[in-house]
């Protein structure tokens, strides 16, 4: 990562090389009319028409190999600037979610494609082309000023044309992208809740809403794309205008007799070509804009979640959580998620976390689990900050089932075994300990049936017993599970119940948010969280006897998570 700037300039700096001989060989053509219009007609020389046409045949060949050699370089310049930036873009996008801020994380991949595209198009090389106008308007200044001046002159209005182009548009192509990305995020929103949205009749007012949206954002596209068409229509007008203007001074200079007429002609090519890369950039402003607008979100992600520490401990932890005042807070909220934590539990001992909704349970097990990047305080494991850890060594240790849960692409036993190496054994193991295995075994494929989003329907209790199994694969030493009786019937609750003893029996440690008294009461500690706050803490008598009996019973048995 830290070596691809380096690696982009010297691509740049080749690309330029291949420019530098690309744009001297342009003038071969022009040379060849010269020759054809003052040498070979003028006195009939065959014999210089045939070599100059193998010399150009030459040169054109060349070219042609430069071409394919600058475009090769700049695809292969895209393809490692997406082999290198594509991981890290995924780890910063996964952070970014991590406390569920981001909006729509997926976008950075699509503007990771607008710039790779915008570096193998036209515009880039048109940015190449653009400085060897100079010496394309130097020849113009030998064969004549007249015809040097007039190319200037051209030049100045090309460039007022595209940078007025650049400031009309600008906040309109601006405008039209973040209404895309908006209806996009919609759209994506309204699909994923279709089932809801069909069952309680939601239809008709989101297709109204989306309607409106979508006709916002057609006429926000309309506009950009009018003002876009206007500023290319007058370039497209001045360039043919330019070409006459062109031809016009070198008559009248052929007429003086200051020039001859092959001259007249190939100076008209030679201002076509030094002008054609400022035309072309009139043409890609908005892809210029939309490849630095999404290399702006690029590195702005990027910026806001930072590489982690690589971590170094892999041993196996015994499972002794501290955190010392550990504070979170979040964007747009005055009130802390979590407020000056500090909580200490002892390996091998299950704490179950109760509290009223919104008062920070489920952010308080995603702290212990490294989940909520950019808290305040502490979180030890084994005496030894998070961020030491090696993230996939301890991965492996850990048993994490969320209140949400979903499955990625692909079957039963790998979602089970975590897309890891598959241990037959292990996955058996672990959904016998979730008492799960008799239900997949009834599945279309068993264990190889398909999940995810394109895959097999389950029921919200298979899911979650699913999900269990997958946090009890491997024999991990810390399991924490959210809400994990929510959806569950009398023998996923019995099943659950064995799966707790089992581990704790194991020396597992064992954080349980629940509210189920049946689990509190045969906890070693129970927590009690109030707005963010650590409100009682120890023995489950002793914190039941120290709080008020009433919102005890109403903090255990009728609160929702």
């Amino acid at each position: 990562m830290s070596m691809l700037p380096r690696r982009i300039g010297w691509a740049f700096a080749l690309a330029g090389v291949f420019s530098l001989l690309i744009n001297s060989l342009m003038l071969g053509p022009s040379l060849y009319m010269l020759q054809i219009y003052d040498r070979v007609m003028p006195g009939q020389n065959q014999l210089t028409l045939v070599f100059s046409s193998l010399a150009l045949l030459l040169v054109l060949a060349v070219l042609c190999f430069l071409e394919i050699g600058r475009s090769r370089l700049l695809v292969r310049l895209g393809m490692e600037l997406d082999a290198t930036l594509a991981p890290r873009v995924l780890e910063a996008s996964m952070d970014a979610q991590l406390p569920v801020l981001q909006r729509n994380p997926t976008q950075v991949f699509a503007d990771l494609t607008v710039v790779r595209q915008f570096l193998t198009g036209n515009g880039v090389f048109a940015l190449f082309d653009a400085p060897w106008f100079f010496i394309y308007v130097a020849v113009l200044f030998v064969v004549h000023p007249w015809l040097g001046w007039l190319a200037l002159a051209c030049a100045l209005v090309l460039l007022g044309i595209a940078l007025g182009s650049r400031m009309v548009t600008a906040s309109a192509s601006g405008a039209a992208t973040d209404a895309a990305l908006a209806v996009g995020a919609q759209q994506q929103s309204t699909l994923r809740m279709a089932p809801v949205i069909h069952a309680m009749g939601m239809l008709p007012p989101l297709r109204a809403a989306w309607s409106r949206h979508f006709a916002d954002q057609t006429a926000t596209q309309e506009r950009a794309e009018s003002l876009e068409h206007r500023a290319s229509a007058v370039s497209k007008f001045f360039r043919y205008t330019q070409q006459s203007l062109s031809l016009a001074g070198g008559a009248v200079l052929v007429i003086r007799g200051e020039i001859s007429p092959g001259a007249m002609i190939v100076t008209n090519l030679l201002m076509s070509r030094a002008l054609a890369p400022l035309d072309l950039l009139v043409g890609t402003w908005r892809p210029l804009m939309q490849a630095q607008s999404a290399w702006g979100r690029i590195q702005q992600l990027l910026r806001d979640n930072p590489p982690r520490p690589p971590g170094t401990l892999v041993q196996d932890p015994h499972g002794r959580l501290e955190l010392r005042r550990v504070s979170v807070r979040v964007p747009g909220r005055d009130a802390p998620v979590l407020q000056d934590i500090n909580l200490d539990i002892p390996a091998g001992s299950m704490v179950c976390v109760v509290g009223p909704s919104g008062s920070g349970k489920s952010s308080l097990v995603r702290v212990m689990l490294g989940l909520w990047p950019g808290y305040d305080g502490e979180v030890l494991l084994d005496g030894a900050a998070l961020s030491r850890w090696q993230p996939q060594a301890l991965g492996q240790c850990v048993g994490y089932l969320p209140q949400e849960l979903e499955f990625l692409e692909g079957t039963v036993a790998q979602n089970i075994s975590r897309f890891g190496e598959l241990d037959s054994e292990q996955v058996v193991a672990a959904a016998r300990a979730a008492a799960v295995h008799d239900m997949v075994l009834r599945l279309p494929k068993g264990y190889q049936t398909p999940l995810g989003e394109f895959g097999m329907r389950l029921s919200a209790g298979q899911k979650q017993r699913i999900g269990l199994a997958r946090a009890l694969y491997g024999g991990p030493r810390l399991v924490v599970l959210d809400e994990p009786d929510a959806n569950l019937d009398d023998a996923g609750e019995s099943a659950l119940r064995e799966a707790v003893t089992a581990l704790r029996a194991g020396g597992v440690t064992v954080v349980l948010i629940t509210h189920r008294a049946a689990l509190v009461h045969t906890a070693d500690m129970l927590l009690v969280m109030r707005q963010g706050r650590l409100a009682h803490y120890g023995a489950p008598t002793q914190v039941l006897a120290e709080q008020q009996a009433a919102s005890a019973v109403s903090v255990i048995q009728g609160s929702s998570p």
